[in-house]
């Protein structure tokens, strides 16, 4: 499923204008399954499945594989609907350079939302 975030992501024009000032990698932790997501002015241009040795990310956003797995369900149930809802419940951990991530928010949070079952954007 994450595999098909580029596409998403780059498909949505609106999405990519909002994040045309952004430039970096971050690792996305899916449960025990990391994932690098480098991105250039806004475009998703490289989604790589690990296991890393050394991963060189900006950021990154651990979670368990069941507190992903509500966020990208059709309705997310009141605290995982939201990735700040779900730092909030202490599911998600976010950790490293947080200005890049706060900077961005609304970027990521419609990014991460494209894999919901309808696709819509946060």
């Amino acid at each position: 499923m994450i595999e098909t975030l580029q596409q998403r992501v780059n498909d949505d024009p609106a999405l990519v204008r909002r994040g045309r000032t952004l430039t970096t990698t971050f690792l996305l932790e899916i449960g025990a399954t990391p994932w690098l997501i480098s991105i250039f002015e806004g475009r998703i241009v490289q989604v790589a499945r690990g296991p890393f040795v050394m991963p060189s990310s900006s950021f990154a956003l651990r979670a368990p594989e069941e507190d992903w797995q509500k966020f990208w369900s059709k309705r997310p149930p009141p605290g995982s609907n939201d990735l700040l809802a779900l730092i909030k419940r202490r599911a998600l951990k976010a950790e490293g350079d947080l200005q890049i991530f706060m900077a961005h928010l609304r970027y990521f949070k419609e990014a991460l939302a494209k894999l919901r079952a309808t696709g819509a954007a946060a």
